[in-house]
């Protein structure tokens, strides 16, 4: 068939043809911008999804990816079909798979299920902690006694002995008494007090803290009248405390200082406690339950502490230099 030449054509046809032809490239132009608008809401949806997406070629090249999957650490071409609905552990993290196949090429998603898995655990630490602290509760109380008995009846170059002893026993008590709180709750107990009685606690709890460094402390506590829960506010106080303390033995430094000051910002109260010590090694993770990077501590004392400022209609956040917290309530009316 012998080929036509545009030249040939009436101007009728010629005119025609270059009419569809702009129109195909006109409809070729909107084809393309609806295949872009929705190629750009189709990743839009994938990385709004709560999980990891992979989409794999029949070779194992990864088509498409989104953000969730490339923060995993997960190489999708070490997912073989059959983990389908497994459970795999990366850098601390679990991730729950699906596994499926779509003309010829392979969809991997992971579930994040981490958090699942720390409530789990954190459910049955509870629960054996809280039994444990029962068990310990009774012969703990009973050697304290003992303790105070001895204290009163040694000579006095064995009296620093029997101090450390007893020292030792009340950071014992208060460890259990932190445990239960945690694990059976607790129910506020508000009066009206001054904040300054406040400092003759913290003194108190200075004097059976045991540290090596040099340390100079600043309670700077109005006689303020509040309505609180004068133990609760005061045992979160405590752990501020002894959290500033245990950051300033593990810092460099030869000696620290802790201070603790109020402010009244927008109608709340707020307590500041600020060290100079170690900064936080995990922020993201201070408030997590029995988690700590101390050498001392059962990891319980931040998140009751929160739990109870929380019960007192406030936050507890961290200072800006990660060295200490912002302590805001508004009291129990």
């Amino acid at each position: 068939m012998q080929n036509l030449d545009l030249d040939t054509l009436s101007s009728w046809s010629q005119d025609d043809i270059l009419k569809n032809l702009k129109l195909l490239i006109d409809q070729t132009y909107i084809l393309e911008r609806d295949f872009n608008e929705l190629a750009y809401l189709f990743k839009g949806v994938t990385e709004t999804l709560p999980m990891a997406l992979w989409v794999l070629d029949p070779n194992g090249s990864v088509l498409l990816a989104n953000e969730k999957a490339r923060a995993t650490g997960i190489d999708p071409a070490t997912i073989q079909p059959d983990q389908n609905d497994t459970e795999i552990e990366i850098d601390d993290r679990y991730y729950i798979l699906q596994v499926s196949k779509q003309n010829e090429k392979t969809i991997i998603v992971a579930t994040d299920n981490t958090k699942s898995r720390r409530n789990e655990r954190l459910i049955a630490m509870g629960q054996m902690a809280a039994h444990l602290a029962h068990e310990i509760r009774n012969p703990v109380g009973s050697v304290a006694i003992l303790a105070s008995t001895l204290f009163n009846r040694v000579d006095l170059r064995s009296k620093p002995l029997v101090l450390e002893i007893k020292k030792s026993i009340w950071r014992v008590e208060r460890i259990v008494k932190a445990t239960l709180l945690f694990s059976k709750g607790f129910t506020l107990n508000p009066t009206r007090f001054q904040l300054s009685d406040l400092i003759e606690e913290l003194e108190t709890a200075v004097g059976n803290y045991s540290f090596a460094k040099p340390i100079r402390f600043e309670f700077d506590l109005p006689a303020l009248p509040v309505n609180a829960d004068y133990d609760l506010l005061g045992l979160v106080l405590q752990n501020m405390l002894f959290n500033a303390i245990d950051a300033i033995e593990e810092h460099d430094d030869e000696e620290g200082f802790v201070a603790i000051g109020y402010q009244n910002e927008d109608g709340l109260h707020t307590l500041e406690v600020c060290d100079s010590g170690k900064p936080f090694e995990n922020p993201e993770r201070i408030f997590e339950a029995f988690y700590t990077t101390k050498t001392k501590g059962h990891g319980l004392g931040l998140i009751l502490s929160r739990q109870i400022i929380e019960a007192h209609r406030g936050e507890i956040g961290m200072v800006a230099d990660r060295k200490g917290f912002s302590i805001r309530f508004e009291g129990i009316a």
